[in-house]
């Protein structure tokens, strides 16, 4: 088909019914099959009871009993409905699966409320979109069927081929196929699907690298549909170009995005600090085209050594900053008190001349630079002009950071490995998007300065849209549970770590904890405990606290749109806010306000943009854009997930044999992960291989415990374990732990 039943249902107004005609029109259905397939989903959506089908048109049933959320199944056949409300889990047994599949989006029913211990338990009444068209797999023969058997274990399923892929069987498992679903299975019938090719295993990077776009449908992505770009206006823009201006970069693989440039401007009233963020909005028209692709695309995503990029490669091409060239940008202009407060900001469409690039290596000669030296190393020749407003950068970041850090913002020593495959993976983004904690950084890092002032304004936009009323895409990120890292601090405890609690017993901010983990020999493993309790950040149409941003009220982010979609939209309506927004209530009025500073909160009492305006903004500004950004995020995430995992996984291939030092990274029922530096490789030491005693395992204290020889496994133990295999496409090393020699019995004491 050519919607989803989630597109279809996106086109239906909330109250309103809507004529088929209509529905035909918004979905592109113009040839009598595609309307046909149309009509059979709309009686089957009538039958479930989500639609109802009067003489006006389809309506959307009101019914609260149907919950929309993802599906994320385990290997071993667990499945559960995550809401896209954020309300509960909801469990779903195989038999209600209803053949929804794991990653689909469904409609859920709950069939029995959940108890003190037990998550609720529902069925799948409807699936809305599904996640897999396309998959990796091995081909196998049963009896006389040819089965295409996923090798993503959370599918629980086989998909039939045509007998004519009998040629892609494989006895020696050295390559995969990819498959092409031709049908979902429906009632008693299989799904069915047909091999489009071969692809290696063991084929080197490039190979690795196809195998990853192929299982994430990224091989042959959507062309950018022709448009023609517009120039940005020139008449009424801020002439910025006499400041000295520079980009600071920390990426440097092909088609990275684009990033802002930063001046400093010295004034009266004290420095003012420039974001300049390339002018991309203006460059194409909202809800059109090109605008409406890019909301499909979301993100861009780094693949180590070059991105599959956000923008197309002509809007990107005309809005980058180039050194020696003026350019179109929106800025905005920052002042902050001695202390590091903001206290004043204002917005400008703006033309800027990049004066400088400045990396990583100049940076790093910067740090090694005595203070007085008079010779000027070779990697700062080309900056030499700019080296004091570099240097006053890093006071004012280092300033920045300490504000934000003793308000709550975490920052966690967990950097990425440093393998060449990876790249510009291992550079944590300007702004984190994510996960609600940062990696901490050297001061000297290009991303550690662009950080700082990126979120300077982000938080300048979000107090400003917020104030004005504005239909902006906020980010969130609301504190963490106190149990949570209650639990966290306990688990330290157990482990002998001098944890400092309050007097009612209670662990202390996650970054003091941060901070005592740090000292110890156990840091980056409880340091991981600690960020997997940390709540995510997340977009919102409503302006709520950011705690990694130390921010309490709006944050608006608007700095990279390049990177996410969110903040393009963001750009659009800042945009929209300086070039038509209403300044007066009426021509007559001769007073206006400023509607590019902070000095016009609470003094407007008339519409800032026309009805029709406000009507198109609102409607765009859905909740099925919201979830398909956040979706879009998700999938990046995965992406580089996996991208990371097989890179580690390729790094510990030679080493299979070889016994090697690990730190114990978890502890389960089942076996112990370890991690191997320096790639930080995590593979499984089984509780089945451990022959020398009988091991229980301690949930509480994160340890497992032998039965007789009071051997213990425990968190953040130091084992030497030998790799015995590795599955690179499934992520999957096994270990084996070596004993201590000639000393069966001996071990830590294993008391409580």
């Amino acid at each position: 088909m050519k919607f989803t039943v989630a597109h279809l249902l996106d086109q239906l107004p909330a109250a309103d019914a809507l004529p088929v005609a209509k529905l035909e029109k918004a979905l592109g259905l113009s040839l009598k099959p595609d309307k046909s397939q149309l009509r059979i989903a709309l009686e089957g959506l009538s039958r479930l009871g989500v639609l109802v089908e009067t003489e006006d048109g389809i309506q959307r049933r009101q019914d609260d009993t149907l919950i929309e959320a993802r599906l994320r199944c385990s290997s071993k056949g667990f499945c559960f409905a995550l809401r896209e409300d954020g309300g509960e889990d909801i469990y779903i047994r195989d038999h209600q699966l209803n053949h929804a599949w794991n990653g689909d989006r469904v409609l859920v029913r709950i069939t029995r409320e959940g108890g003190r211990r037990r998550s609720p338990e529902g069925g799948v009444q409807c699936i809305l979109e599904r996640a897999t068209t396309h998959l990796l797999a091995q081909v196998e023969q049963q009896d006389d069927r040819i089965l295409a058997v996923p090798l993503d274990d959370r599918l629980l399923t086989s998909v039939e081929l045509p007998a004519s892929d009998a040629g892609y069987l494989d006895p020696e498992k050295q390559s995969v196929v990819e498959v092409l679903l031709d049908r979902y299975p429906v009632a008693q019938f299989p799904p069915l699907g047909h091999v489009e090719r071969r692809l290696p295993i063991n084929g080197g990077e490039e190979a690795d690298l196809d195998l990853l776009l192929t299982k994430h449908g990224l091989r042959q992505r959507a062309a950018a549909p022709r448009s023609s770009l517009k120039a940005p206006v020139e008449k009424d823009r801020t002439d910025l170009t006499a400041l000295p201006t520079l980009v600071l970069s920390g990426w440097s693989g092909a088609d990275a995005p684009i990033l802002p440039a930063i001046s400093l401007e010295d004034g009266d009233e004290g420095p003012r600090l420039w974001i300049h963020v390339p002018a991309v909005a203006e460059r194409f028209t909202p809800g059109g085209s090109l605008d409406l692709w890019l909301r499909e695309q979301g993100e861009s995503i780094c693949l180590g050594r070059r991105w599959l990029p956000l923008l197309s490669q002509a809007l990107s091409r005309a809005a980058a900053f180039k050194p020696g060239e003026t350019q179109a940008a929106v800025s905005v202009g920052l002042r902050c008190n001695p202390e590091g407060e903001l206290i004043d900001y204002r917005f400008a469409l703006s033309s800027i001349q990049l004066d400088a690039v400045v990396d990583g290596g100049a940076l790093q000669a910067l740090a090694e630079r005595k203070p007085k030296a008079r010779t000027i190393p070779a990697a700062l020749k080309p900056i030499k002009d700019q080296l004091p407003l570099l240097e006053r950068l890093l006071e004012i970041t280092a300033l920045l950071r300490q504000r934000r850090l003793e308000r709550g913002s975490l920052e966690l020593d967990l950097p990425r490995p440093s393998l060449d495959s990876l790249a510009d993976l291992c550079v944590p983004a300007p702004e984190e998007r994510r996960q609600g904690w940062m990696v901490q950084l050297p001061e000297h890092h290009p991303t550690a300065l662009l950080r700082e002032l990126l979120i300077l304004a982000n938080r300048a936009l979000g107090a400003h849209l917020s104030a004005l009323g504005l239909p902006a895409l906020f980010a969130v990120n609301p504190p963490a549970d106190g149990s949570e890292i209650n639990e966290v601090a306990k688990a330290a405890l157990g482990l002998d770590i001098p944890v400092e609690l309050s007097d009612d017993g209670n662990a202390p901010a996650p970054g003091d904890l941060a901070a005592t983990f740090a000292a110890t020999d156990r840091s980056r493993v409880l340091q991981r405990q600690l960020s997997e309790v940390i709540p995510p950040v997340q977009l919102s149409t409503s302006a709520e606290a950011h705690v990694l941003a130390a921010e309490p009220a709006a944050y608006a982010p608007w700095c990279l749109p390049s990177l996410h979609y969110a903040d393009l939209w963001n750009q659009q309506l800042l945009v929209l806010l300086l070039t038509e927004g209403k300044d007066r209530p009426s021509v007559r009025h001769k007073t206006r306000v400023d509607l590019a500073s902070a000095s016009c909160h609470g003094t407007i009492d008339w519409p800032l943009l026309t009805p029709t305006q406000l009507a198109e903004l609102h409607q765009a500004r859905s909740d099925s854009m919201l979830q398909r950004l956040s979706g879009r995020a998700r999938f990046a995430a995965e992406v580089e997930a996996d991208l990371l995992a097989m890179a580690q996984a390729r790094a510990a291939e030679p080493l299979v044999g070889q016994t090697l030092t690990g730190v114990i990274s978890g502890v389960q029922s089942y076996g112990f992960f370890v991690e191997i530096p320096p790639s930080q490789v995590e593979g499984l030491v089984h509780v089945s291989s451990l022959k020398d005693d009988w091991y229980e395992y301690r949930s509480r204290q994160n340890r497992l415990v032998g039965r007789k020889n009071r051997r213990t496994y425990m968190l953040g133990d130091q084992v030497e374990v030998q790799i015995q295999n590795v599955d690179a496409l499934r992520h999957q090393i096994d270990l084996a732990v070596l004993l201590p020699e000639g000393d069966e019995e001996s071990g830590e004491d294993g008391e409580d």
